[in-house]
């Protein structure tokens, strides 16, 4: 199964969204939590080219946050995605 890695803060609603979606889809993933890091907003930024978190990446590639994240899971491609 393709690593999924979730890039959140304790304090962002779409974050809890985000773990609530995989939790529920029963998709295992590394969450890195942000929270002591100042500059947070510029690491997310450096890694998937948005200011905001969560930030999804599968296997390297940036998905983007919880809106994409559950566009993907409505088409059906976050299980093929995620199959291969």
């Amino acid at each position: 199964m393709p690593k999924v890695t979730m890039y959140t803060t304790s304090w962002c609603g779409f974050c809890a969204r985000a773990r609530t979606l995989l939790g529920s889809r029963g998709i295992p993933y590394t969450e890195v939590s942000l929270d002591d890091d100042r500059a947070y907003r510029q690491k997310v930024f450096d890694l998937g080219g948005r200011w905001t978190v969560p930030l999804v990446v599968v296997d390297g590639a940036v998905i983007g946050g919880y809106q994409e994240l559950a566009a993907l899971d409505r088409a059906g491609a976050l299980a093929e995605r995620l199959a291969a």
